[in-house]
């Protein structure tokens, strides 16, 4: 199957590779024709650095980049069996783009978005044939991140996510499906990591650093909150997080912080910019934390909380199967242990008086326990059977 990339920026770039990689015939489509030259750098960067590695041939690297087409005319996708875009997160931008492609392609090529924020049926709505739509949501970078949500709008065909999760799976990825709702499962869950650190920080608990050595050094998250938001950057983070937010009808599970805002209005991404919550110019030390066992505790307690809450919330609403909510968890944002299997672990019991005790104290909806927690401590029962050994 021939694929077309729209789009050559990082994600753009690094999906082309992981297909090219696969036996793809890729075209990577740009109107920039710098920007296809930067994409042209860095895929063959990327597979320099896997020689050098031993990890691939020059041989199979060679084949790699022979098999991608760099293109500033959407006509080149007239033969493509799939094509994907990687482009702006605007939803008017992608709907004039699928309108476009449709008048290209074949009536049997699928379509799909890797949007992270935006609705596939809103994207698919601007389609003639929306039931060949669908969203298939890769994590930065591609080539190395295993985890690809796929996404199936109202209007997508029966099985069309079936045999789009075999294909990735054919690309050496770990699909799962989930529901088309606000920030599918991994946005839509890993959101309180970010959100309750920035309330600790805020009312002054704790500072950034001793909130990163708690979840790090305590929990085993392998980057604490300030550090992954510095890394991911704010122009990113914050802007997914408003998006979220408005995208739930403002529920106050998912409200930004202004502190944050602040930061993106000052232009302090992060690391990118020198300075987000940590300074990284040159000759800056970086704060010590205050390693507080009691404390980091109460921090590392007060966050797992509300992310086992949202993934509890998650399956109760069926964004995802338990299967599919762990994976997700695990594999697209790397964290220790999927979150029901940490609810099982840590006491169902435990996890809802800690939400409970948080309700009782502020009585902000943003700490309401999920209906189904609820009625899995009043039963008895754990996530999965291991736990009721």
């Amino acid at each position: 199957m021939k694929i077309g990339i729209i789009g050559s920026g990082a994600m753009g770039a690094g999906i082309a590779q992981v297909v090219a990689s696969a036996g793809h015939s890729v075209y990577v489509l740009d109107k920039n024709a710098k920007a296809l030259e930067r994409a042209r750098q860095s895929i063959k960067g990327s597979l320099d650095k896997l020689t050098a590695k031993g990890k691939i041939t020059e041989a199979e690297a060679a084949e790699t980049y022979g098999r991608i087409n760099f293109t500033e005319e959407h006509q080149d996708f007239a033969a493509c069996g799939l094509v994907l875009e990687a482009v702006i997160e605007d939803l008017e931008v992608k709907q004039n783009l699928f309108r476009e492609l449709e008048m290209i392609v074949s009536d049997t090529c699928i379509l799909a978005s890797n949007t992270s924020s935006l609705s596939i049926a809103s994207i698919a709505a601007a389609c003639q044939k929306p039931e060949r739509f669908i969203g298939i949501h890769f994590f930065n970078p591609a080539p190395i991140m295993k985890l690809v949500e796929v996404i199936p709008a109202v209007q997508t065909r029966e099985g069309l996510a079936e045999e789009i999760k075999a294909l990735a799976t054919s690309w050496g990825k770990i699909p799962v499906i989930a529901k088309d709702t606000p920030g599918f499962i991994v946005n839509r869950v890993a959101r309180p990591f970010y959100g309750e650190a920035i309330r600790l920080l805020e009312e002054g608990i704790a500072d950034a650093a001793t909130i990163d050595w708690a979840m790090t050094e305590l929990g085993g998250f392998k980057m604490g909150p300030f550090t992954l938001m510095d890394f991911i950057g704010h122009d990113v983070n914050y802007r997914v997080t408003e998006s979220v937010f408005a995208a739930f009808f403002y529920d106050p599970r998912y409200k930004p912080s202004f502190t944050q805002k602040r930061l993106f209005e000052a232009g302090y991404y992060g690391r990118k910019s020198g300075r987000g919550f940590y300074n990284y110019r040159e000759g800056i030390a970086q704060p010590a934390p205050k390693q507080d066992e009691e404390l980091g505790r109460y921090i590392l307690h007060r966050i797992l909380a509300m992310l086992i809450n949202e993934a509890v919330d998650a399956l109760a609403l069926n964004v995802a199967s338990k299967e599919d909510l762990e994976l997700a968890m695990t594999k697209g944002v790397n964290y220790p242990q999927g979150l029901l299997a940490w609810a099982d672990a840590w006491g169902l019991k435990s996890v809802l008086q800690t939400l409970d005790g948080l309700y009782e104290e502020y009585h902000e909806d943003r700490y309401r326990a999920s209906p189904l927690l609820r009625k899995m401590v009043r039963s008895g029962k754990t996530f999965f059977a291991h736990a009721q050994a």
